[in-house]
């Protein structure tokens, strides 16, 4: 079988030890750490996106998605609730060195 067990995961990380060197590491875990946040943040846009041009396209075709009406909420009152999305951060500006 394929698989990775203790002994190759430890043998992986004295050579990434070898080549990179103690004080690395831990700059290496917070670029990879970040990598996977970044991608996993990019990923929950992209189905967020596709969601709502599948509701446009819904929307175009004459289909009106319907609703749903709580109790004490009749429609006819409607208060558009506070946004609770949060701004997007300033982008970053290359700094010279």
């Amino acid at each position: 079988m394929m698989g990775i067990g203790f002994p190759e995961l430890m043998i992986i990380l004295v050579i990434i030890m070898i080549i990179f060197g103690a004080g690395k590491l831990p700059e290496i875990g917070s670029a990879f750490g970040n990598s996977i946040k970044n991608f996993k943040k990019s990923m929950k846009e992209a189905d967020d996106i596709k969601d709502d041009m599948d509701i446009s396209k819904t929307m175009e075709d004459g289909d009106t998605p319907k609703a749903e009406i709580g109790e004490g909420n009749s429609g006819e009152n409607k208060e558009e609730s506070p946004s609770t999305e949060e701004p997007a951060p300033p982008a970053e500006e290359p700094q010279a060195k």
